[in-house]
């Protein structure tokens, strides 16, 4: 699955365009290297979205089309940093 999608379905970001927008700015990196919106997310990656008060750094757990809005979590975990 594209990262844009991911960050939209996982609902870590609001809206896929603001997901495209955040990867075209480097500000979001995929296992440490910057991603652009078209790169490929598998369970196991490392996703880090940098925000201007900080950042936030998750471990892909499953990846899936649709999830509904109670499951979305369900597709990572937070990593503490």
């Amino acid at each position: 699955m594209r990262i844009d999608k991911f960050l939209k379905v996982s609902r870590i970001l609001k809206r896929r365009t603001v997901a495209q927008e955040a990867c075209d700015g480097d500000k979001v990196l995929l296992n440490g290297k910057p991603a652009k919106p078209s790169a490929a997310v598998k369970p196991g990656d490392t996703v880090e979205v940098l925000y201007a008060s900080g950042s936030l750094k998750i471990r892909v757990l499953d990846v899936k089309e649709t999830v509904k809005k109670d499951e979305a979590a369900s597709l990572y975990e937070v990593i503490p940093q």
